[in-house]
């Protein structure tokens, strides 16, 4: 338990500064409500239509086949580093681990989430 001390009272200290500043932040804020500090801006331009607009699902879609290969970016580069070291059984790992990230690319050309449209 003596070893896990430090984390716990660097945790308590990062968690105490966190709630600490933003009780004095909102304590010594200015708060004075104006129409024109609450309407939306945009680059300086009049906003026309609401604010919420609802995006088309393929953004969605696009954005998280991005998440993917993001991962696999953060995989695959430490990979290269240490791949000396894991001999062939990491060289396979690896492989399976890109199979299955392009089995994701496949089935995602093929249902048509790359095509923006």
């Amino acid at each position: 338990m003596s070893g896990y001390l430090p984390v716990f009272i660097f945790a308590v200290l990062i968690v105490g500064f966190a709630v600490g500043s933003l009780a004095v932040a909102w304590l010594l804020r200015p708060h004075r409500p104006d129409a024109v500090k609450q309407m939306n801006y945009e680059c300086g331009a009049e906003p026309v239509g609401p604010a919420w607009v609802q995006f088309p699902v393929g953004f969605y879609l696009v954005a998280l086949v991005f998440i993917v290969f993001d991962a696999l970016a953060v995989f695959l580069i430490p990979w290269t580093l240490v791949l000396r070291a894991g001999g062939m059984p990491a060289f396979w790992v690896m492989a399976a681990f890109i199979g299955i990230i392009g089995l994701g690319w496949l089935y995602a050309y093929r249902e048509g989430v790359l095509e923006w449209k």
